[in-house]
């Protein structure tokens, strides 16, 4: 039955994986120069789910961008299943129009089935690279997103029909993670970009499968 657990464990983990990737800019000098930028955006994954997000810009010689996401998915009830992520990302290098940005971030997320709802704490990293013009951009895009401790809380019903001993409270040390790399591109207009990713997902164990490995996601900013 610990076995069982186990397998639970892992499965959910990868459940609660990246409904939406970092958000992105497009940071060529001609566009990251508004200290705001409010963040819209529509993501197919695990399932369908949208974000809101707001960045604010604390440097303009190595630029530099505080970052808020709260995201969910369609069809749940406001902050039942949620991720909130608060971070930065940084461009470390510029070369005419190429640019490497790192990012950082914290998360806090919360799923709930028929079975379990699961409170985690985690983290997330990730690099871009690409060509950034000032109404368009290209890059390429890799990053791992890390659960380090997740809170169970079984239902009875999986007591009484799966696994009357299973522990509830807190699983640790880091419980899993899923790491993600694809393409994305933009539009900048005005004040205004239009993002567009393309990707995959893969589990750190690389056994483990989504049951779509795949995210897509579109969103909408405005710099102010």
């Amino acid at each position: 039955m610990k076995c069982l657990f186990n397998l639970t464990l892992g499965v959910l983990i990868v459940l609660i994986g990246t409904p939406l990737q970092a958000q992105s800019l497009n940071w060529n000098d001609s566009t990251i120069l508004h200290k705001h930028v409010v963040t819209a955006a529509l993501a197919l994954d695990y399932g369908t789910s949208y974000g809101l997000g707001y960045q604010y810009k604390i440097a303009q010689k190595l630029p530099t961008f505080l970052q808020f996401t709260y995201n969910q998915p369609f069809g749940s009830t406001a902050f039942d299943d949620f991720k909130v992520q608060f971070g930065a990302q940084v461009e470390l290098v510029e070369w005419k129009d190429l640019h490497l940005v790192l990012g950082i971030a914290g998360i806090a997320r919360r799923y709930k089935n028929s079975a379990v709802q699961l409170f985690n704490f985690g983290s997330e990293t990730h690099a871009i690279f690409g060509y950034y013009r000032p109404h368009w951009h290209l890059a390429g895009a890799i990053g791992f997103d890390k659960a380090i401790a997740t809170h169970f809380r079984h239902s009875d019903s999986y007591r009484e029909h799966i696994y009357a001993g299973v522990p509830d409270g807190w699983y640790e040390p880091a419980t899993g993670g899923n790491f993600y790399y694809g393409l994305q591109g933009g539009y900048s207009f005005q004040r205004s970009d239009l993002i567009l990713k393309i990707g995959k997902v893969l589990a750190q164990d690389f056994q483990t499968t989504p049951l779509l490995p795949y995210y897509l996601q579109l969103g909408y900013q405005l710099r102010l």
